[in-house]
Order: C-alpha cells, then structure tokens, then sequence
C-alpha cells in the first residue's frame, strides 16, 4: 500500500511542474537581498514569473493581480515589515495564496514577533528549517545559529502539526527530510543532496518554488508543497552529478530544473506518507 501510494507522488509532482510551465504564475516575492538572485532565478527556470517588488506604495496596484504571495523575512528590517503585512493582508482580501518564510524566527524577540503577527494574517503555507518552526510553535525566542538550524527535521514534526493547527497553514520543515503536514496528515519528501545547504539561499529559493506550485493548485495546498519540495531535490541531485562544488551546483541546479522532464520527475521523486 505504501508503494503505491509513493508511486502516485511521481505524476502528482509532474502534474504541479508542468502546470507551473504552463501557466507561468506571476509570484510577486517580498524577500531578503541575499536570496534574491537565486530566488528569481528559481522561479524563471521552473516557468515562473517573479516580481521582485516590495514598495508599498505598489502593493495596493500590484498584489491583486498576482497568483501567489511569497514573504521571507531575512533582513527584516523595521521598513520592510510594514509593506509585508500590507501585502499579506490584501492577499487574503482577494484569496490570494500565500507563503512564509521565517527565516531566523528564534534569533530575536523583534524577528519572531514579526513572524507570529504575519502568521496571524493566514498564510497558506509556511516553510521553515525546524529550529525556525519549534521557535514559532513555542512562540518563544531561543538559541540559534543564525539562519542554520540546530535541530533535525525530524525534531520538529510535532511542532509543525501543532503550528499548522493554530495556524491553519500547511507547514513544511525542511531537512534531510523535508516533512510536509496539515495538521492531520505528514508527508516526507526526500530528494536532494546535501551539498545544497553550502549554497546561501536555497531554502529561500525553494520556499518561491512552493508558493509557484502552491499558485496553480490552491485547494492542494500540502501536496503541491510536497511537489515543489520533491522536485527542487530532485533537480540538486541531476545538478550534483555534474557539480564539482557548491558554486558549481548552483549553476546545474538551476540548469536541471529548466530542463527536467516527465520521465525524471516520475521515476525519481521520493515522497512518502508517515
């Protein structure tokens, strides 16, 4: 039973990829300087269309006109918070999905406040390291490295339940398994390599990805999270056989989503059930 339903996560994925391809969704990304390259890069080779805008003086004018809302709080800043919970807020107005990446959520008192009232602005999908979602589960502050974790994925799988729970929001806690839950239900994605976590901004980048696929099946939330999730993997991991290091992946990481196809994603994706 187990294998046939890991078999069906294969044309699930390629379904949400190809849509995505498509469809090209226009994801307006509200994000940090340091990801912001890749970020866009990210989507454009999936067959998205990035907007990298953050001024609220546009966000009334723009954001209802897009398909996803992504936020990533990474230099958070007391200038930016402002025109994110602004941009959040009308992406509910119109039903607009929309992602959080708290980033560093534990590191200060200001961060995680930040994050707990953009979480009371209903994302769809919240996508953290598991230090960052325990942090948010707790609502507390405490001991981090920065914006590495200090917890396994697995560490963190309770908290993302009860998260998703008392937010609503389909939470994801990226790993060695990258662990995808609504609350009830907890899916495990396994593809990637770890060479990925030596190139900054990969966890940023694949948040985008998900608010993509998230963008052409809103009512699918957790599993075109668990799609986005997958096929970012299995892209690092095609990117790593012709890598010879970290800057190197990046190049053939972003390389090997543009040109991945239905025969890969089929037969390489790894999602389970727990």
């Amino acid at each position: 039973m187990e294998a046939e339903k890991q078999r069906e996560w294969g044309p699930k994925a390629w379904a949400h990829l190809s849509s995505v391809r498509n469809q090209s969704p226009l994801i307006q990304c509200i994000t940090n300087f340091v990801s912001m390259d890749l970020t866009a890069n990210t989507l454009l080779s999936a067959g998205a269309s990035p907007a990298m805008l953050h001024s609220p003086n546009e966000t009334p004018d723009f954001t209802p006109q897009v398909h996803a809302l992504y936020i990533n709080v990474g230099t958070l800043s007391d200038n930016w918070l402002p025109a994110m919970k602004l941009a959040a807020e009308i992406a509910s107005k119109f039903k607009k999905p929309w992602v959080l990446d708290p980033v560093a959520a534990g590191a200060s008192g200001f961060r995680l406040q930040a994050c707990l009232d953009l979480i009371s602005l209903k994302p769809t999908v919240i996508r953290g390291n598991a230090s960052e979602i325990i942090a948010l589960a707790n609502a507390s502050v405490g001991f981090t490295k920065g914006v590495d974790s200090s917890h396994d994925s697995t560490d963190a799988v309770e908290a993302a339940k009860s998260l998703a729970n008392s937010s609503g929001a389909v939470v994801a806690v990226s790993g060695a398994v990258d662990f995808v839950t609504d609350g009830n239900r907890v899916v495990g994605a396994r593809n990637g390599v770890p060479m990925m976590q030596k190139i900054t901004a990969t966890g940023c980048a694949v948040t985008a990805l998900i608010a993509a696929f998230v963008a052409i099946d809103p009512l699918q939330a957790l599993e075109a999270t668990a799609s986005a999730l997958a096929v970012f993997g299995v892209a690092g991991e095609i990117g790593m056989e012709m890598a010879r290091g970290p800057a190197s992946l990046r190049m053939h990481l972003i390389d090997s989503l543009h040109g991945l196809d239905q025969t890969t994603v089929i037969s390489t994706v790894k999602i389970t059930t727990s």
